[in-house]
């Protein structure tokens, strides 16, 4: 398995999925859409890349997103970010207008959230891919499998995590998170949908701030930091 291109700490932990047969199917179903001419996002070499910006023992704090976004150059394998110069998407305008609610934090100009990611915030989707113009195309594939895999490591060998459970989808993927070792965030999704069904006012980047501290950890700059 030296092929496998995953930040090590996370391969250390996730290293069995990749010898499992639903792995195997799932190889397969990505080589067979690539070959019938399907163009999926996010780029090959983006697709683990919330895992190899948090290594497994640097992450404080868990984001989950369902799958990626299916616009071309939007995913870049982080949870509710993109690229520099994508328009920023509605559900992240949302965010950002709860961070200003919350903890007075400008808007940025740009949905880059690779700021995030190198303090400890896990941006992670369920599902690690889509194909183009075509939401939740990949869902029910394996992916699902792995990132469940992702998060009982984290459950049960680190301590004092913030998991944000944003809408159904995620509070149900977290339904086995220990509260007793963690603090579990949960409210309805940042969508345009929801938001305004108690999103904007859950006050989460404070309190999970708060709970970091408590904890003996840094907090968390909600910043979008400086673009490279």
């Amino acid at each position: 398995m030296s092929d496998i291109k995953l930040e090590k700490s996370w391969l250390e932990q996730l290293r069995p999925e990749f010898d499992k047969p639903y792995m195997h199917d799932l190889r397969q179903f990505l080589s067979s859409e690539k070959a019938a001419g399907k163009i999926i996002y996010p780029p090959g070499d983006n697709i683990f890349a919330a895992l190899d910006h948090t290594p497994f023992n640097k992450v404080k704090l868990v984001i989950l997103g369902q799958d990626p976004y299916h616009g071309p150059g939007q995913a870049h394998g982080l949870s509710f970010s993109v690229l520099p110069g994508v328009p920023t998407p509605p559900s992240l305008r949302n965010i950002y207008q709860e961070l200003n609610r919350d903890l007075n934090i400008p808007t940025p100009s740009h949905g880059n959230l690779e700021h995030w990611a190198d303090q400890g915030v896990l941006l992670l989707n369920a599902v690690l891919t889509v194909e183009k113009a075509t939401a939740g195309a990949h869902q029910g594939k394996g992916w699902e499998r792995f990132t469940d895999a992702a998060i009982a490591a984290l459950n049960e060998k680190r301590d004092n995590l913030v998991f944000m459970l944003w809408g159904n989808y995620a509070q149900k993927k977290g339904r086995f998170i220990d509260r007793k070792k963690h603090l579990v965030l949960q409210s309805p999704h940042p969508s345009p949908l929801s938001a305004h069904r108690g999103f904007i006012g859950n006050g989460h980047f404070s309190m999970a701030n708060d709970y970091l501290q408590r904890t003996g950890q840094a907090p968390i700059d909600w910043s979008a930091g400086e673009l490279v």
